[in-house]
């Protein structure tokens, strides 16, 4: 009765990526349990295992493409973990997962078989900030699964090539770490050429991209999906549906690798070998060039836009330009003294030098006014003034997972130009404070004094407070 037990809590345990490929799996620790059972039950785990590797070895035979059942799963993992919306067939994770063993067998055993075909990617269109939409791809939560599996197969093969200051997509790389590189150069050297590639991700040549895919990949299979994948058609809102035969989807999950390996060969490789002298910063297709003088800079360009017509992209003219990085010391007169790169503008600095307490003017990076003005847009969007039934603290846990990723990112340079943005967010909290309270309804200034007194003995409270962006209570008075 106490095998039969044990046996039974045994097979409780099991944990869901065990069931799911339909054999008992063993941790370290049960490895070392196991070698103090009783020799029968040894021999019963033994016979166990030896079915299971027979079972296995069958399905491998069977099926035409070698597909580890576990890359499955770990990428289902990965792609719950990004999380997302639902794509064409509007099933969302919870409902995938309500018969997640069959949804991911019934994947890994059309993929094993040859007989995988994606579904169409649903298009929706994102606002830009000059009025344009953005066209955003988001296949189904199987086709996301499916693409994670490849792209855990060939990132770590393809990942070595990649050149140092390809920063978009990339393990243990950041868009600060661009952003960093970019102002060290720029104090370097005097000139950038600020290129913008035209409809990137919508014009990369599938002729094009499989050749270079083919420089890494080799098995087949990975080759048919790839390609079935950007070849899969979209779907608008109101039904209609448009074939493709260019571009690679932005929203899905294997497109940055893909945009990634376009353009080391189009542009990091090519620049390596045309241009060794001419350093760059490239995140995806936002790229950053530095150069000695103008007339460099001016052959660069032309040189990198038949580069491009080479390769079937456009250069985008009217936001592709030539920057001059003017400082206290670069005094030359030209336009163009500033840029935007990654949500960051570059421009003349005011600065102070910490060792003599001099201040100078450099070349620096700060939030774009593009930037904030989308965050204030969304603080705007909160109607905080209406939560009057919540407290702040409340308010606190509701909004500090977005203020955090706010301040975590645009605070890492300059922190002058974030404060402004900060402070909105503190006279919006101001507001909804009037609107809370009755003794404070007809007192702006009291109202920011309550919020500081508020930020001074709680500054844990809000996010952007623990990081020093607390309201000026010297600059308010009580009354």
């Amino acid at each position: 009765m106490r095998r039969e037990k044990d046996i039974s809590e045994q097979r409780k345990s099991e944990s869901i990526n065990v069931t799911l490929w339909g054999g008992p799996s063993r941790s370290s620790e049960e490895g070392s349990v196991m070698g103090l059972e009783p020799r029968g039950w040894r021999i019963q785990a033994n016979c166990t295992e030896q079915l299971k590797e027979i079972k296995e070895e069958s399905e491998r035979k069977a099926k035409p493409n070698d597909i580890d059942k576990r890359i499955v799963y770990e990428a289902y993992k990965k792609v719950k973990a990004n999380g997302g919306s639902a794509g064409i067939d509007n099933v969302k994770m919870g409902a995938f997962e309500k018969n997640l063993k069959g949804n991911l067998y019934r994947l890994w055993n059309r993929m094993s078989s040859g007989s995988y075909f994606p579904k169409p990617v649903k298009l929706v269109e994102i606002p830009k900030s000059n009025g344009g939409k953005r066209p955003l791809g988001i296949p189904t939560i199987e086709d996301r699964i499916a693409q994670m599996a490849v792209v855990m197969q060939i990132q770590p093969h393809i990942e070595p090539y990649f050149h140092k200051d390809s920063y978009g997509y990339r393990p243990n790389r950041s868009a600060h770490d661009a952003v960093a590189k970019a102002r060290e150069r720029c104090w370097r050297y005097a000139w950038v050429l600020d290129m913008d590639i035209s409809k990137f991700f919508d014009t990369i040549d599938h002729g094009l991209l499989m050749t270079a895919i083919k420089k890494h990949v080799r098995e087949k299979w990975i080759l048919l999906y790839i390609s079935r994948w950007i070849t899969a058609p979209y779907v608008k809102v109101d039904g209609e549906q448009v074939e493709r035969d260019e571009g690679v989807p932005q929203g899905s999950v294997i497109g940055p690798l893909l945009a990634n390996l376009f353009l080391h060969y189009v542009f990091d490789k090519w620049m390596t070998i045309k241009h060794p002298s001419i350093l760059f910063e490239r995140y995806a297709d936002d790229t950053i060039c530095h150069c000695k003088t103008r007339e460099e800079a001016e052959r660069l360009q032309l040189s990198i836009r038949a580069r491009m017509d080479q390769c079937r992209l456009k250069l985008n003219e009217e936001k592709t330009k030539i920057v001059y990085c003017k400082t206290g010391k670069r005094k030359q007169d030209y336009p163009i003294i500033m840029f935007d790169f990654l949500g960051f503008t570059f421009r003349p600095r005011r600065a102070l030098d910490k060792k003599s307490g001099v201040s100078f003017t450099s070349f620096l990076p700060a939030i774009s006014k593009k930037s904030a003005q989308r965050i204030r847009d969304e603080i705007k969007s909160w109607n905080l003034y209406r939560l009057q039934q919540f407290k702040l603290s409340v308010i606190a846990t509701m909004k500090n997972p977005i203020i955090s990723g706010w301040v975590n990112y645009y605070g890492k340079f300059g922190r002058t130009e974030l404060r402004k943005v900060m402070d909105y967010l503190n006279k919006t909290l101001a507001r909804w404070a009037r609107k809370k309270f009755k003794g404070l309804k007809h007192g702006r200034n009291r109202s920011i004094y309550w919020l500081a007194t508020v930020a001074h003995e709680n500054r844990a409270l809000f996010y952007h407070w623990r990081k020093g962006f607390v309201p000026y209570q010297r600059s308010c008075q009580k009354g």
